[in-house]
């Protein structure tokens, strides 16, 4: 059997997990990702020079770069707007099973920025989804329906400066009941989108029932970017970079009220909400990964064959050949793993593919990592440059290992699962998990 195109490997969809693994994408994929393609080469690549030379001049910093507002319009006129939540999400869903869309997450994941022009980009996505499954009508109609629309931004204020932030149960942020209004006293860091000239929101997680049990204490309430005691302490930088225009905020919170119709489902349900929101967006990133890495490894490609060095060409040098090589294959692997953790989730709900969330959390990240080592080398200079999206994608996908969850949280998850099947498997009597001196 001959070994099918990168372009078209992926797991067909619903699939159990012992089924028959089908290589090729359904019409619907092809058709979308066809479309999708062909704006990216009409309008997204071509403006990436545009783009990058707006967000590095200080003198724009936290100010939307026109050319986004331009292809958001043309993006949402030819139709290519908010593809990312799945069919369960009823009418807030463009249909898509997370196995159709993530063939489309890795084409948007080539130019990072891009997802914003499709209004499929985070921290939104991840709002868009609570006010989604858990948002009351109200809610929605104030807050989801103009984000859904691409009017305004929003942030989600979990991480805090003072506690370790990988164990979510040590927040501190308090809420505070207090008649019709609750009171939020505490810090946040971290805070992605904060300075975006379009954020209007940030959906805060904190301590609202102390006494309860540990997964019960914490709720999340919506807080308006301008209400009174919301201090916006300074930006963070990544690496040196702020991340113009959404950037990384220190908050912090003074006595900040707001009203009881701002809890989202209820007083200490914030981890469930936030179960919830590990859905789609898990394997998303993932796929943004693969899409950074595949674009990567073209662009190596097309370097090997171009530039000679010492009266070659960079494609004959053995070390050139092996970076490519095992940049391939760490691509494939990748994508069909992330393929395979949306067919569980589009069987199984988030819970019951929660193996394989972890695994590509683990994989997508390092993925674009490694791949970026090899692309700068191959490029020298230029790859460290701004030249490039190289650079750019190598520090995304090592900030990835720590926003996302660390990656010594999801390998610990991982492990526990994975032993627990295996003891499952082993008092049933099959896997091979015995062995003679049983």
């Amino acid at each position: 059997m001959a070994t099918p195109s990168c372009e078209i490997i992926r797991v067909s969809g619903l699939c159990e997990r012992e089924a028959k693994v089908d290589f090729e994408y359904n019409a619907k994929t092809l058709e979308h990702k066809e479309k999708l393609e062909s704006f990216m080469e009409q309008n997204v690549y071509p403006a990436e020079q545009e783009h990058h030379a707006f967000v590095e001049d200080p003198a724009n910093m936290w100010q939307q770069p026109p050319v986004v507002e331009e292809l958001k319009a043309k993006a949402q006129e030819a139709g290519i707007w908010n593809w990312f939540l799945p069919a369960e999400y009823a009418e807030w869903s463009p249909g898509f099973t997370n196995l159709e869309f993530a063939p489309l997450a890795e084409v948007m994941g080539r130019v990072p920025w891009s997802f914003e022009v499709f209004n499929c980009s985070a921290p939104d996505r991840g709002n868009m989804e609570v006010l989604a499954k858990y948002g009351t009508p109200e809610q929605q109609d104030q807050w989801l329906r103009p984000l859904m629309e691409g009017r305004i931004r929003s942030t989600y204020g979990m991480t805090e400066p003072q506690v370790a932030s990988s164990d979510a149960t040590n927040m501190e942020l308090q809420i505070d009941r207090d008649g019709d209004h609750y009171v939020l006293n505490g810090r946040k860091w971290w805070s992605s989108n904060i300075y975006h000239p379009l954020c209007e929101f940030v959906i805060t997680m904190g301590v609202s029932n102390p006494d309860n049990p540990r997964h019960q204490r914490h709720s999340m309430v919506i807080v308006p970017k301008d209400t009174p005691g919301l201090e916006i302490v300074r930006p963070l930088s990544v690496f040196g970079n702020f991340h113009s225009p959404a950037g990384h905020g220190e908050l912090a919170y003074h006595d900040v009220r707001v009203p009881i119709d701002n809890i989202i489902l209820g007083e200490g349900r914030g981890f469930e909400i936030a179960q919830g929101r590990l859905g789609p967006g898990r394997f998303q990133y993932a796929m943004t990964n693969v899409g950074m890495a595949q674009r990567m490894l073209d662009l190596m490609c097309t370097r090997a064959e171009q530039r000679e060095a010492f009266g070659n060409k960079l494609r004959d040098f053995s070390s050139v050949r092996q970076d490519i090589a095992r940049a391939r294959c760490s691509i494939e692997q990748a994508r069909l793993l992330v393929l395979k953790a949306a067919a569980e989730m589009d069987k199984s709900g988030a819970k019951g593919a929660r193996d394989y969330i972890s695994m590509v959390k683990i994989v997508g990240p390092k993925l674009a990592h490694d791949v970026a080592e090899r692309a700068m080398q191959i490029f020298g200079g230029k790859g460290v440059s701004g030249d490039t999206p190289i650079a750019e994608m190598y520090v995304t996908g090592r900030l990835m290992r720590i926003a996302d969850g660390p990656d010594e949280v999801h390998m610990n998850q991982l492990a526990k699962l994975t032993m627990a099947q295996a003891e499952i498997a082993r008092q049933e009597g099959r896997g091979g998990v015995t062995w003679y001196g049983d």
